[in-house]
């Protein structure tokens, strides 16, 4: 049986992690080929939105990212809180900035197809006002990361508003149906089924995997950097010095 806790070690996870970013990164540019092939190529035009509806293949991808991204943050973040381990701050911290970037992805790509269809760029609609907060939750983590003298504390901190912020998720899931709104109904949904055509219905799925895989690599690799930093002041890496001379000499020639 595979030890998969194993793997909670910095210094074993940092050359499994140098073997997978490639991986899901050239799966995120395939699926991204394909999705936008879909999307400007196969996807036929909206009979009441026209071509504008093809931000959909971006923003509703991003849109999701940001949320699922901010929740494995939230899950890294309490482990690390409550279990004193590593490597789960360590990824809550590198899994930050692309749901940050998700988050912005998704705000901006929205205004651009408000503007069309709403007649504006920009509505205090619940939906938009609680992805702002999810915005401002992504950055309060990583400020509060660095905002303390001693790093333990400002992970512990960073730790707890994720923890705590995870409570807006399903606010901007169910503000479509808790409030009036000017944002549609999700077109694709477990109680409601699939409101779309198939080839669209594909293309947003494909999009959806690249952006999955581009956060994996993304993350990964920024993990790997955050392992070296630490590597070159600390040596909660390795137990003695002849491991942290061996992982070294890996963690340059992988």
């Amino acid at each position: 049986m595979i030890r998969i806790w194993r793997y909670a070690s910095p210094a074993v996870f940092h050359p499994l992690a140098g073997r997978m970013w490639p991986v899901f990164a050239i799966a995120a540019l395939v699926f991204c080929l394909i999705g936008l092939g879909i999307a400007f190529f196969a996807a036929p035009t909206d009979a009441q939105q026209g071509e504008v509806y093809r931000i959909m293949f971006l923003h509703v991808p991003a849109a999701w990212m940001s949320m699922f991204i901010y929740f494995i943050m939230a899950v890294y973040a309490g482990l690390g809180f409550v279990l004193r381990t590593r490597l789960s701050s360590l990824m809550a911290k590198a899994l930050a900035p692309t749901g940050l970037l998700y988050g912005v992805i998704a705000l901006v790509s929205g205004a651009v197809w408000g503007k069309p269809t709403w007649g504006t760029w920009w509505a205090w609609d619940a939906r938009l006002t609680s992805q702002v907060v999810l915005l401002c939750l992504y950055l309060g983590f990583i400020a509060l990361r660095g905002a303390f003298d001693d790093p333990e504390r400002g992970e512990r901190a960073s730790a707890l508003l994720a923890i705590v912020g995870v409570v807006n998720l399903p606010v901007i899931y169910f503000s479509v149906v808790w409030w009036n709104t000017l944002h549609q109904g999700a077109s694709l949904s477990v109680s409601g089924g699939v409101r779309m055509a198939p080839v669209m219905l594909a293309g947003l799925l494909a999009m959806t995997l690249a952006c999955w895989c581009h956060a994996i690599a993304v993350s990964l690799v920024r993990a790997m950097a955050l392992m070296e930093e630490c590597e070159a002041g600390r040596t909660w890496m390795h137990p003695n010095r002849t491991a942290r001379a061996g992982v070294s000499q890996r963690i340059q020639t992988s």
